[in-house]
């Protein structure tokens, strides 16, 4: 059988009839990923709040929408779909204003460690949220296209899952980050292992280190680890934030093999950032004789918002049957998260002194 890379799904299906979205945060990853992809996916929105309310009046304006006043206003809005764009410490507050039923997009991370996830998930269990995390890359094309791959076996069972990372990322950009304790795996990896649990499930332990860099003043950019699935399934993550010596040894790449076939994924959107470079997805199927490319008909950064969106429109409409990154399901990815920090923070095995 001949492989089609056309076939893959590469897109979520929109909601019949969209509702409006309401926005917490006027930050950067609004205004450069959430209101374009809305705009793209043809999603109405009303209005948008922030404390600061002459920056969230500027992007209003520009969108032509309202900028509100207050929490309590904005919580108001009727029919709404809540997109909170918020810090990780904000997003208790906002989830306890919002009227119960409500459906709710929560920026990742799930709170700032799993303590504070378990306290967002036991606000949305007792308001009846519809709620999920914008784990977006779980929908970009790319994502989408390689879980479709599997779904049809085209890899055989997948046995080999590697993440690795090595380029020049302009940490200046997210000055709010420096002081932070938790930085490159609660802001960044937790992406990749998000990714890892949807097709691996959740491993039954890990082995991580995470460090900082001399160069800078930022927690962690630099991260090692093990997830541990059993004797026939092997996971590493291999992440540099610090590879400052040029694009021609960078990369930023998932390799998934299988028992028949395997998977080649680069993720453009980290390369030269934040102008980016094209994703590329390639396949070498079962029973085919060499690689093929999937060609792409969007990126990571806008339409992955699109189809996260899209998702939560459509269940809280009843027309999908699964929240995808529900707070249950996201609230795992932070027990991940967790623990690696914890093995993070636990002493190597410690070699051997030589005999005297």
């Amino acid at each position: 059988m001949t492989f089609d890379p056309k076939s893959l799904s590469q897109s979520w299906p929109l909601p019949a009839k969209p509702r409006p979205i309401v926005t917490f945060g006027a930050g950067s990853i609004v205004s450069d990923a959430h209101f374009p992809a809305y705009g793209k996916g043809g999603f109405p929105i009303a209005g948008l709040y922030d404390p600061d309310y002459e920056k969230a009046k500027a992007l209003a304006d520009k969108w032509g929408v309202t900028a509100y006043a207050s929490v309590e206003e904005t919580a108001a809005v009727e029919n709404a779909i809540f997109d909170l764009a918020t810090p990780p410490a904000a997003h208790a507050k906002v989830l306890s204003a919002l009227p119960d039923g409500a459906p709710v997009l929560i920026q990742k991370p799930m709170g700032s460690d799993l303590a504070a996830a378990t306290e967002i998930l036991k606000i949305c269990r007792a308001k009846n949220l519809k709620a999920a995390v914008n784990f977006q890359l779980r929908f970009a094309p790319m994502m989408l296209s390689l879980k479709d791959a599997i779904a049809k076996g085209l890899l055989g069972e997948v046995v080999d899952f590697d993440v690795y990372l090595a380029l020049d990322t302009p940490w200046q950009l997210w000055a709010f980050l420096e002081g932070l304790p938790r930085i490159e795996i609660a802001m960044h990896s937790i992406h990749y292992l998000d990714v890892i649990r949807q097709v691996l499930g959740d491993p039954k332990g890990v082995h991580a280190k995470s460090i900082g860099h001399p160069n800078h003043k930022m927690a962690q950019t630099r991260t090692t680890a093990i997830l541990d699935y059993g004797d026939r399934v092997r996971c590493a993550v291999s992440i540099n934030h610090d590879h400052k010596f040029g694009r021609k040894h960078q990369a930023c790449e998932f390799r998934v093999s299988g028992t028949e076939g395997a998977a080649y994924v680069q993720l453009g959107v980290n390369l030269d950032y934040p102008r980016g470079e094209p994703d590329i997805l390639e396949i070498y199927p079962k029973g085919g004789s060499d690689w093929v490319t999937v060609p792409l008909e969007g990126t990571w950064f806008p339409d992955a918002f699109v189809g996260r969106m899209a998702n939560l429109q459509r269940y809280a409409s009843g027309e999908d049957s699964e929240l995808v990154s529900s707070v249950e399901d996201a609230w795992k990815t932070m027990a991940l998260v967790e623990a690696l920090y914890q093995s993070n923070a636990t002493p190597a095995t410690a070699l051997e002194t030589l005999p005297q």
